[in-house]
Parts: C-alpha cells; structure tokens; sequence
C-alpha cells in the first residue's frame, strides 16, 4: 500500500503543469484535507486523518471532469489506511458567482490496509454536494465538500461519509478582471444598474446609494437628509402639494388656495376664532362665541339680503338675488337650531291690500329658494308686511327698488 502511494505522489510531481498541458483555463489542482465518518462495521475512529487532491478539467461553463486521488491512515481497533481513487463528474450551479455551490457523482477504487496487515480491494461508487467561494479573480477558491462513498463486496457494502476541505487552483489563463461597464467598481456580473452616471457612489450591487431612503439616489436629492417615510417629489425633497409652505406630510388643510396665510398645520388662520378664515372675514374681531354669518359677522335679528329685489308688481327675482340667498342657506345650515321668519316688503305704489299679498308672495318666493338650497322647512315662517316697512323713499324709481326687499327676522336666539 504505502509504494502504491509513493507511486501516485511520484507520478503527480513529475507530471507537466497543467498550464503547459492544456487549453487556458480548462485545469485546475485541487489540494484538501479530508474527515472520515465511517461505516460502523470497521471499527475505526471519525477523525480527520489525511487528505486528498483533485485534478480536474472543464468540460463546459456548468461541468467539469475530475480525477480524485485520496489517502487517510486512521486509527482504530485495529486502525486502517485507505487509498481512494476515484473519477467524478462535476456540475456548478451558479458558475459566474463567486459562490458557487456544485454537485457531483463518480466512480472509482478503495483500497483498505489493516494494522495487522490484512488488505482490501473494492470499486466504490461516490454522490455528494459541495461548494467552491471564489477568492477574487486570481483563480483561487476555497473548497468544500461532502459525499457519501459506496464500496462494493457482494453482501457486504460498506458505506461511509467523506467530508473534505482545501483550496483550488485554476491553471492554464491569465484571469482577465470582470467586465465593468459603467465603471463603478461593481462587476457587471453583480451589477444591478449596470448604467450609473461615472463617478456616482454606488453600493455592493452597483446601485447608487440612497442615504435617506427617499427613494431618489443621492446625486439628484437636493433634501439628503428627510425623514423615513416622508412623501418626497422628483427632488428628494418633501412635497407641498398646495404650496403653501407645509409639507403634505404635516398639512392638515391639503387644499389651501394659493397666497392664503397658513398656521404650523398648513391652515388658514382665523384669527378671532369664529371658524371663518381671515381671508373671507369681513367682521375680524368678532366676539368670542357668538353667531356669525359665512362671512363672519355677527348675526343679529334681522339677517338683511342685499340685493334680493322684485320687479315691480311682482314676486320674479330681479337678476343678482342668487349669490345672495346662497350665502343665507349656507348661514342657515350652520346654524340649523335658528328658527327664521321670512318676511316680504313692497314700494307704495298700487293698493295696500295688494301690497299686502304681493309682499306675502314674495317672502314665500324667497322661503321656497331657501328649502330648495338645505334649509329645514319646519325652522322656516313667512310673514307679508307690504309698504308699512320702507327703508328709502318711495319718490324715486331707486328707491322704491330698494324697498321690495325680503328679511330674515331671527325669532329665537
């Protein structure tokens, strides 16, 4: 046994390199040191008790051809050697990795020397799994490996678990370093954005790095430094979608029109605390708590209408009364506790008791609008007072205009 293995030794050593021997690239040497978990039936010790090498030649970009050549002396009752020789075909998983994991089956010959001098000759047959992490572009790679080795005997096989460990050597190329496009450092092999702008930072995958994680790289974020999960726009930069100077993020009033002044929250301010924003109050310093109109005044007996007037002689709204009445629905809509009496005025010309109808006629004009726009119909009461209410004199076309009006005549408060 043991000139056998000097034999073997001789023959590797006085052998050519496989750079001169081969294509570039196709060979490589495998040294290892090997643990033997062995079949319970020979009595010898687990142990990590000798070593191995592999010559191997690449068949394919996936597949490699392997001679394998094995020795371990190890020590039991009584203690063995064995000489494994073995031919074993060899598939990567992921060749263009730098770890690669592989599986790998074979074929070969165990030949076993007892301490009290008995000797064994078997084929064997071998599967297992193993893995090769690649040690940059040099050709160097550690390996590992784990198989299970069968040898033959007629009803007496025996099996034993073959772990091994060492490096690999590729031979036979000068390593050309890995393609990289973009020049980022990264490999195109591992580049995720395999197009980066020259001389952007990138990380591990080739990406432009993203310090806030914003989601907009860090060349382009003119706010690198806004908090997580914050809405940002194509800047990096938070959005204000309203432009008022409050981030969405913070805006409580998302929808505030341009050029209004706006509180920490994104707001309209109302300074005098009666829910009507500066802007449309017309009455600012209203008193604390009480009513006010949409306009934010306060509202008093008699909600005036302005602007709600009668052609001559009849209940048909003149032109202008819309925007009017709209405002007096949204008023009294706010406060749906106000019990109102709609009351009609007429000029002086024609009867009295025909003003009187007529004036009748259009409070119910103006009461049908306001039940048409949301009031309640129940908190609604209509009065005709005719001419015994002007507000002008009755000389002048003007005048008289003015006095075919409606009122709201707050009757609760």
């Amino acid at each position: 046994m043991t000139k056998t293995l000097y034999l073997i030794v001789i023959v590797m050593l006085l052998a050519p390199l496989p750079r001169a021997s081969a294509d570039p690239g196709d060979w490589y040497i495998a040294p290892v040191i090997v643990y033997t978990d062995d079949d319970g039936k020979r009595n010898i010790d687990d142990s990590v008790a000798g070593g191995a090498i592999g010559v191997g030649r690449e068949l394919s970009r996936n597949f490699a051809l392997e001679g394998m050549f094995g020795y371990s002396d190890i020590k039991g009752f009584p203690g063995q050697t064995h000489l494994d020789l073995g031919l074993n075909l060899v598939a990567e998983l992921a060749p263009d990795s730098a770890f690669s994991p592989y599986l790998m089956a074979g074929a070969g010959y165990l030949g076993t020397e007892t301490a009290t001098g008995s000797k064994e000759d078997r084929p064997s047959g071998t599967m297992g799994v193993g893995f090769k992490w690649n040690l940059g572009d040099n050709g160097v790679a550690i390996r590992g490996e784990y198989r299970a080795r069968l040898a033959w005997e007629g009803n007496n096989n025996l099996t034993d678990r073959i772990g091994s460990l060492g490096l690999q050597f590729s031979f036979g190329r000068t390593h050309e370093p890995l393609t990289d496009t973009d020049r980022d450092g990264v490999p195109d092999v591992s580049d995720r954005c395999p197009q980066s702008d020259p001389g952007v930072v990138v990380d591990s995958s080739g990406c432009e790095r993203d310090a806030d994680s914003d989601g907009i790289v860090n060349s382009r974020d003119r706010c690198p430094d806004t908090p997580a999960g914050v809405e940002v726009d194509s800047l990096g930069c938070r959005i204000d979608s309203d432009r008022d100077g409050v981030t969405n993020s913070v805006d409580q009033c998302p929808d505030t029109v341009a050029g209004a002044q706006v509180d920490p929250v994104g707001c309209e301010l109302d300074d005098d605390g009666d829910l009507v924003v500066n802007r449309l109050d017309h009455c600012p310093n209203t008193a604390v708590g009480v009513r006010v109109d949409i306009h934010g005044c306060e509202i008093r007996d008699v909600i005036e209408l302005p602007g709600v007037n009668f052609a001559s002689n009849s209940d048909l709204l003149l032109p202008g009364a819309e925007q009017v009445l709209a405002d007096a629905v949204a008023t009294l809509t706010k406060y749906p506790e106000l019990i109102v009496e709609v009351a009609g005025h007429t000029d002086s010309d024609g009867a009295a008791d025909f003003n009187l109808g007529l004036s009748e006629r259009r409070a119910k004009t103006v009461r049908d609008y306001l039940i048409v726009g949301g009031v309640n119909e129940a908190k609604l009461s209509v009065r005709g007072l005719g001419e015994s209410q002007p507000i002008s004199d009755n000389e002048s076309s003007q005048g008289k205009a003015q006095n075919r009006r409606v009122e709201l005549r707050i009757l609760n408060r």
